[in-house]
């Protein structure tokens, strides 16, 4: 059996970290096993998709190296739903209710006030034919639920949370089109795995209730139920996944100079027993990915912990990785003297002005004289053979200096900066005729 998994995001805005974990793990799960990773955009809610965020989508997804092998559109697909509701209503399987938002919601009122489970309690069923007409006379639409059979008991084993049992008579039956003619989620989301040869959704906590309903809309329309992977919701680090951490996008995460690669290997493991590692290239990644290694416990995203792993990242990056973002004319040499010293990429734009523009010292008073020292001492040596080591030795003989006395005012004069990358990897880059400049000599 070839894979296939299905990330499936409303065009309604950007991706962010919630279901970009998602995004990530059905891609990893289809890489490992060799099968096909699709993108399904769930636009059938007209009014709030927009074709800017089904852009916006594809290049988040490109942006973290997730490329679908096929995309698919729900708004696309309406005839295929409307034969498969034609299908289950000629088995029965499907029955329209009259009842208004209102009058449901008086129902579970009372239903919770004698302390019942608010679930639905089928009064459709039991409308005669002249009773549905006079409804339909006094310009009452229909809207559609789907009939449970309470007769067979839901279970299946679930590849993160082992098996899971449901007792269809303590729920409702699930609403799949509105009296406006729209569709809800539940029955085009089983119809697509149907037609696309979905083998395994992988998806939220959150849906594990929708699974339930699902598989009984699988077995009703005659098809294989795929295997299911619910995993744990994201938290931040004060417990509950705050507002502004779960719309945290793709985009914010960009202007923040976050790298795609720290983004996939941060959402890839955390929630998992693996440990979260800098992997520049998702082949580990892929290698590794194991639903028995995912916990139950709600996963934890801390945005501190994202770019303390982004900085790990940054100082793996190849130039020829970055070279389009960094200031032009910057070389090879200038990026691997100043990486070790990022948290971020845009920040070689610094260094590059450090190495590179007018660095104008402000030296202590007990400074002066040891910086003529070292203006001179630049003048003699051999700037071809590791000019650090050359300059500190002979000024530390000059002049007895050592430690911080010595190494402190010499940076602070060249970079303008009380730390950074080595001065070993700095000097030559900065050059021998600007280095007695910047020493005042």
């Amino acid at each position: 059996m070839s894979v296939v998994t299905r990330f499936a995001p409303a065009p309604t805005g950007r991706l962010h970290v919630g279901n970009m974990r998602t995004a990530i793990h059905n891609w990893l799960w289809a890489r490992k096993m060799g099968g096909r990773f699709l993108l399904r955009l769930d636009d059938t809610d007209r009014e709030r998709s927009r074709e800017e965020h089904v852009e916006g989508i594809r290049e988040d997804l490109a942006w973290l190296g997730l490329l679908p092998d096929e995309e698919h559109r729900q708004s696309a697909r309406f005839d295929r739903y409307e034969a498969a509701l034609e299908r289950l209503r000629a088995a029965g399987r499907v029955y329209p209710a009259f009842e208004t938002a209102q009058e449901l919601e008086l129902k579970r009122k009372v239903q919770l006030g004698r302390g019942l489970p608010p679930v639905y309690d089928r009064a459709a069923l039991r409308l005669t034919g002249a009773e549905r007409a006079q409804l339909e006379a006094e310009g009452r639409r229909p809207h559609w639920r789907f009939r449970l059979d309470h007769d067979a008991p839901i279970a299946w084993d679930d590849l993160i949370r082992g098996p899971q049992h449901f007792d269809p008579a303590r729920l409702s039956d699930p609403v799949v089109r509105r009296e406006d003619g729209s569709w809800l989620y539940m029955l085009p989301s089983t119809v697509d795995d149907i037609d696309l040869g979905v083998t395994h959704v992988l998806r939220g906590e959150d849906h594990v209730a929708n699974t339930a309903l699902q598989i009984q809309m699988f077995e009703a329309l005659g098809a294989p139920v795929p295997a299911f992977a619910h995993e744990a919701l994201l938290v931040g680090s004060e417990g509950k996944l705050s507002k502004r951490l779960g719309s945290l996008g793709a985009g914010a995460l960009r202007e923040q100079g976050i790298e795609p690669a720290a983004l996939v290997a941060k959402l890839a493991r955390i929630g998992t027993s693996l440990p979260v590692e800098p992997f520049v290239d998702p082949v580990p990644l892929i290698e590794s990915f194991d639903f028995a290694a995912f916990g139950r416990a709600p996963a934890r995203f801390d945005l501190d912990e994202l770019a303390a792993l982004n900085a790990r990242i940054v100082h793996q990056l190849p130039y020829e990785r970055v070279q389009e973002r960094l200031p032009e004319g910057m070389s090879e040499a200038d990026w691997i003297a100043v990486r070790p010293n990022l948290r971020t990429v845009a920040e070689a734009a610094d260094w590059w002005s450090i190495l590179h523009g007018n660095i104008e010292p402000a030296p202590a008073a007990e400074d002066v004289e040891f910086l003529h020292a070292a203006a001179a001492a630049a003048r003699e040596i051999d700037w071809t053979a590791d000019p650090w080591r050359q300059l500190v030795a002979r000024l530390k003989e000059a002049t007895g200096r050592t430690g911080k006395a010595l190494f402190h005012p010499l940076r602070l004069a060249l970079t303008g900066r009380d730390s950074g990358p080595e001065m070993a990897a700095l000097l030559p880059l900065i050059g021998r005729d600007e280095t007695i400049a910047r020493f005042g000599g």
